[in-house]
């Protein structure tokens, strides 16, 4: 069944509501979502215990949690914040501008392959695009309800 209460408790300790909030009203004014902020995201999942330790808390996440190699979802987020961490700081704040000398550096940078980084600059474009969807006030209102109740004692389900 997993343990969605140690969930809740476990995210009200890690998840910076400030650092949320000023994600959501950066987004809703539409100045994007760079790679300081994937990072400051993956450091979070990772003081929540990465993602095994979600899995395991989440209703049905043992049994995903089982198919994956054990600690493999855990050394991707390394793997992803090192690479994030061989970017230049013009780099991270304007992801668009990473063409294939840049790509090159950075994977040398972190020890990695090529592909790492395109992979990595993937998934910051999928959820660049998820954070427009929901731009225009939608995620600063989800954000702010959030916050709400993590800053409140623990509530019944």
């Amino acid at each position: 069944m997993g343990d969605v209460v140690a969930l809740v408790e476990e995210v009200r300790k890690a998840v910076d509501v400030e650092q949320a909030q000023k994600l959501a009203q950066k987004v809703a004014k539409g100045k994007g979502f760079d790679f300081n902020d994937l990072k400051a995201q993956l450091q979070q999942l990772q003081k929540m215990g990465g993602m095994g330790g979600l899995l395991d808390k989440l209703p049905g996440g043992a049994a995903a949690a089982q198919k994956l190699a054990p600690g493999q979802a855990d050394r991707e987020l390394k793997r992803q914040v090192a690479l994030i961490d061989s970017m230049t700081a013009r780099e991270r704040r304007r992801p668009e501008i990473i063409d294939v000398s840049r790509r090159r550096r950075i994977a040398a940078g972190a020890g990695m392959q090529v592909q790492d980084v395109n992979r990595l600059l993937k998934q910051h474009m999928e959820m660049q695009r998820m954070m427009k969807k929901l731009g225009g006030g939608k995620m600063a209102r989800m954000l702010g309800a959030m916050a709400g109740k993590l800053q409140g004692g623990p509530r019944p389900f």
